[in-house]
């Protein structure tokens, strides 16, 4: 099978064999791959990097029940899925309907399971209002959407220049740059910028309101901040939340495909093309969803 491995810098297509269902584990045909933030952080010589894909099942581990050859499914294997074939564990996978494109899929589900969960940290009241930073990106554009669908009354949007109708097509009330994030206090603040956006993100929140940090870039505040505006910081990770929550985390399983989001697929590129993928990336140039297609 073909994969993309990280060597002396660059992101190279190489000839490997077929990895094995492992205890646990589902093997999935990929048909489509999804380009993410973290995956690009943290490359390591000799990685083969990615962590997530929409794909068939075509084998199956021990100790693992529910699932058939055939099934069409998406999964988060936290690494290693820039390959024609990827080993997933089975308690990350999730059903997809027939009619969906494993595009769409890929779009959806891990960035969405990530929305849903980082909402549920939030603690999200219907009638409060909210702030999504980097709210372009594949989680971004869905938190906008879902915060929405989630009752909030007002929708904050912060992205880097350009993408102002991207965002307020998909839902925000308003769209600011990250100079200042020069808004009316928040409610909730869900940051999945990091980094010197940081500060600013928890600023943005009112007295007695609540940040959610998702973010690959840290990032940090000092405590006072958040002791003089009696302010709550949460931190966020999707493998955590689906291992200690897995009841919930079934439940987002049904709602991402009920609630009504609406994926954007920015670019759907050829496996061989991930260096291109990732500079899309990196230059924070997407509007919604990257895609690698074998």
């Amino acid at each position: 099978m073909r994969q993309i491995r990280y060597r002396d810098g660059e992101l190279q297509v190489e000839q490997a064999p077929e990895p094995v269902a492992g205890d646990g584990q589902l093997l999935i045909r990929a048909h489509a791959i999804g380009v993410t933030r973290p995956a690009v952080a943290r490359l390591r010589d000799g990685d083969v990097p990615g962590g997530e894909v929409a794909g068939e099942v075509i084998g199956i581990g021990r100790d693992v029940d529910g699932w058939m050859v055939g099934d069409r499914v998406a999964a988060l294997p936290f690494g290693g899925s820039y390959a024609e074939v990827v080993a997933a564990p089975a308690m990350m996978t999730t059903r997809i309907p027939d009619d969906a494109e494993f595009t769409t899929a890929v779009a959806l589900v891990r960035s969405g399971h990530v929305a849903l969960g980082v909402l549920d940290a939030a603690a999200l009241v219907e009638g409060e209002s909210v702030l999504v930073t980097a709210a372009a990106s594949g989680v971004g554009h869905l938190l906008v959407q879902a915060a929405r669908l989630r009752g909030a009354a007002r929708v904050v949007a912060a992205a880097s220049p350009g993408k102002e109708a991207f965002l307020y097509e998909v839902g925000a009330d308003e769209v600011v740059g990250y100079d200042a994030l020069d808004v009316e206090p928040v409610d909730v603040v869900l940051d999945g910028a990091g980094g010197v956006v940081l500060p600013h993100a928890l600023a943005a929140a009112r007295p007695g309101g609540r940040l959610v940090f998702f973010a690959s870039g840290g990032g940090t505040v000092p405590a006072v901040d958040l002791l003089s505006g009696a302010k709550t910081m949460t931190g966020f990770a999707i493998a955590y939340f689906a291992r200690t929550q897995p009841q919930r985390y079934a439940e987002h399983e049904r709602e991402l495909w009920e609630l009504g989001l609406r994926p954007h697929v920015h670019a759907a590129l050829p496996l061989e093309r991930a260096g291109r993928a990732h500079e899309i990336a990196q230059a924070r140039q997407s509007r919604g969803k990257v895609v690698l297609v074998p």
